[in-house]
């Protein structure tokens, strides 16, 4: 089970949880990792993934890569601003707003593609204790390719516009809980509402009775299992980084998930999901996903 320590020497006496491996894990057959949700500190992340986040002074860069096909990399939803370790404000660039107002439905096919094309991250910062002064930044990585994931945002974009009978409505989805249940009782989130991600789809409807009443806005709380992916161990950065690659290459075609037949319970860490082999994926779309291009994407500064 996860095991909090009060304290990192290599962060300066920042607050983190130390975790344990689970049980050695009996994992069957696979090709990939079969990955719902993953946690991991910022930092670990900014050393391990240096193609795609970048901290530049004051400054956290979000990278598409381009030695990457076209179409891979991570999508950051954030408000622009974050707290690293709660130490250092910094300014964030690349990322796709968390709040977006959408007026077509072009605009919502670009929206509904941006957010199921490639794996999401949100930044939180965590405190061992309400009251404690020491914090440390996470980054969760949700998995949107994998069919239960996918299937919760498919899922609640579909049954509002079955509900609202076109009228404008308004949808959030939201990993406040997923996380805190991976967490040991009493962590608080310090910016809990960082981890989720809202539309706003505003219809041209002469009268919106059921969105004037709140009746047409709808918050959705996402479950999944969380991956453990914090690790100090030198031997499990590089296949911590192998694992990442492989989760922002382009989408797979959707039957592709047909032999992925692999159980991670909650709190699994790096330990036991290592130490199955990696097989290179061989199946990709046909083509990339549509990217989004309008204001909601924040490209990064030169």
């Amino acid at each position: 089970m996860a095991v909090w320590s009060g304290t990192d020497s290599n962060t300066g006496g920042s607050a983190r949880p130390s975790l344990t491996s689970v049980s050695s894990g009996e994992l069957q057959s696979l090709r990939t990792c079969n990955c719902e949700l993953a946690l991991l500190p910022l930092r670990q992340l900014l050393l391990l993934q240096p193609n795609s986040f970048q901290l530049q002074g004051d400054t956290v860069a979000v990278l598409s890569p381009s030695s990457r096909r076209p179409g891979g990399g991570f999508t950051v939803i954030s408000d622009g601003s974050l707290y690293v370790d709660g130490q250092r404000l910094c300014r964030l660039t690349g990322y796709f707003k968390r709040h977006v107002e959408l007026n077509t439905h072009y605009d919502y096919k670009n929206y509904r593609e941006t957010i199921l094309g490639r794996p999401l991250v949100f930044f939180v910062n965590v405190r061992t204790k309400y009251n404690s002064s020491k914090e440390k930044t996470y980054a969760l990585l949700v998995n949107t390719r994998h069919p239960k994931m996918r299937r919760q945002i498919e899922n609640g974009m579909n049954n509002i516009i079955s509900s609202v009978f076109g009228e404008s409505y308004k949808l959030k989805f939201d990993f406040q809980d997923a996380v805190k249940k991976f967490f040991p009782s009493g962590t608080h989130l310090v910016n809990g509402e960082n981890l989720s991600f809202s539309y706003e789809f505003k219809s041209d409807a002469l009268f919106d009775f059921f969105y004037w009443f709140g009746i047409s806005k709808n918050t959705i709380s996402v479950k999944g299992k969380v991956l453990n992916l914090s690790s100090t161990k030198t031997e499990k950065k590089e296949m911590i980084m192998k694992f990442l690659v492989k989760m922002s290459e382009p989408n797979l075609r959707s039957n592709s998930f047909s032999d992925r037949k692999f159980s991670v319970t909650s709190r699994t860490s790096v330990d036991d999901v290592f130490n199955s082999s990696f097989t290179p994926q061989s199946s990709f779309m046909g083509s990339p996903f549509t990217v989004w291009t309008i204001s909601a994407m924040q490209e990064p500064e030169d």
